[in-house]
């Protein structure tokens, strides 16, 4: 039996209930029609009549769905299933992070650790399948960040562009995607935390640190190096949690 929260009246509770439920079969249908990604979904009547739900019912549940990136609502030409975006994603972990920077900072850490994890972890499978067309863009983008540091220019963009690029060799689509979600989240709460003076010459040395380590094939330096990559940030959270 599902008990509803004391804060939350059992009559709100059962709506969020319902709800969810009739998001579910939304997706489920979308799934059971074999549509996929640009294809067109039912208009909201016929979805009302098929569901046996009121329009206006149908209508809220697939704002979320929007909300959720599982469908694009285009005005005047109706519903479609959405392609890839992890936005909503980045704006809720975003969310969390620096909200607890409030407190101990404890879900900021999490988020971090899930990034240090899969880049330190993921390092070793993207030497093996590394190329020497792939390693050629690593240090073009190197270079790139070198310059940048040189005209005083901030290296957020080419810190990106890097990380993207390490990881390029296992050629996984959603893991580029879920380690930019990441970086984005990570970047937020380093930039919530106030970054102080920034040493351009560091952050560039510290990544051809871990260039060099990839360029040799050593799966555990490079490792080591990334997992070393986050440790300012740590201690900056550290610090939020001993206030």
């Amino acid at each position: 039996m599902t008990v509803a929260p004391a804060s939350v009246s059992p009559a709100r509770f059962s709506a969020q209930i319902r709800s969810q439920a009739l998001q579910t079969r939304i997706m489920e249908l979308i799934l059971e029609r074999g549509l996929d990604v640009g294809d067109a979904l039912p208009t909201e009547s016929e979805l009302s009549a098929e569901l046996g739900i009121g329009r206006n019912t149908v209508r809220e549940s697939l704002k979320v769905l929007q909300a959720l990136g599982v469908i694009e609502i285009r005005h005047g030409f109706g519903m479609f299933v959405a392609p890839n975006n992890f936005s909503a994603l980045v704006s809720g972990l975003t969310f969390r992070g620096r909200l607890s920077l409030r407190h101990k900072g404890e879900e900021a850490m999490e988020l971090i650790d899930v990034r240090q994890a899969l880049e330190s972890g993921l390092i070793g499978s993207a030497i093996e399948l590394l190329t020497e067309d792939h390693l050629a863009d690593l240090r073009a983008t190197m270079e790139a960040m070198q310059d940048a540091a040189g005209k005083g220019e901030l290296l957020v963009q080419h810190d990106a562009e890097f990380h993207r690029r390490l990881y390029a060799p296992l050629n996984n689509e959603l893991l580029i995607n879920l380690m930019d979600v990441f970086w984005q989240v990570y970047r937020q709460i380093h930039e919530a935390l106030g970054s102080g003076p920034v040493n351009l010459d560091e952050q560039v040395q510290m990544h051809w640190d871990i260039y060099e380590a990839v360029a040799n094939r050593d799966k555990a330096l490079a490792s080591e190096r990334l997992q070393r990559h986050f440790d300012g940030i740590r201690r900056k959270l550290k610090d939020v949690a001993s206030t």
